[in-house]
């Protein structure tokens, strides 16, 4: 099952379609967007897209865990993680492609 991956090019080439800015100033603004993003995650900020989702970077403690190969403990060390949680609407739409598809 072959799976399109969704592309800055392919953003901004929608951008430019839609709204009628030149194929440079969508891909701009497709950075610009993304950046801003970025930047507010990078300082622990919450980013909320109504009617996409919410991402938010957690923090997570140092925990033991295991090499599956050898079963030796590994100390896996504190990091941060990046979650997104999609809502409602884009859920909804989901399950909704997927019933139409018969899956």
């Amino acid at each position: 099952m072959a799976q399109k991956t969704v592309t800055r090019a392919d953003l901004a080439e929608a951008v430019y379609e839609a709204v009628g800015l030149s194929r440079t100033e969508s891909a701009e603004l497709v950075e610009r967007v993304l950046d801003l993003i970025g930047d507010a995650l990078v300082k622990g900020e919450n980013v909320k897209l109504s009617s996409f989702g919410s991402f938010q970077v957690r923090s997570k403690n140092e925990r033991i865990g295991r090499n599956p190969k050898t079963g030796e403990e590994v100390p896996i060390l504190p990091r941060q993680v990046l979650v997104f949680k999609p809502s409602n609407v884009l859920k909804s739409k989901i399950n909704k492609s997927m019933v139409r598809a018969g899956k």
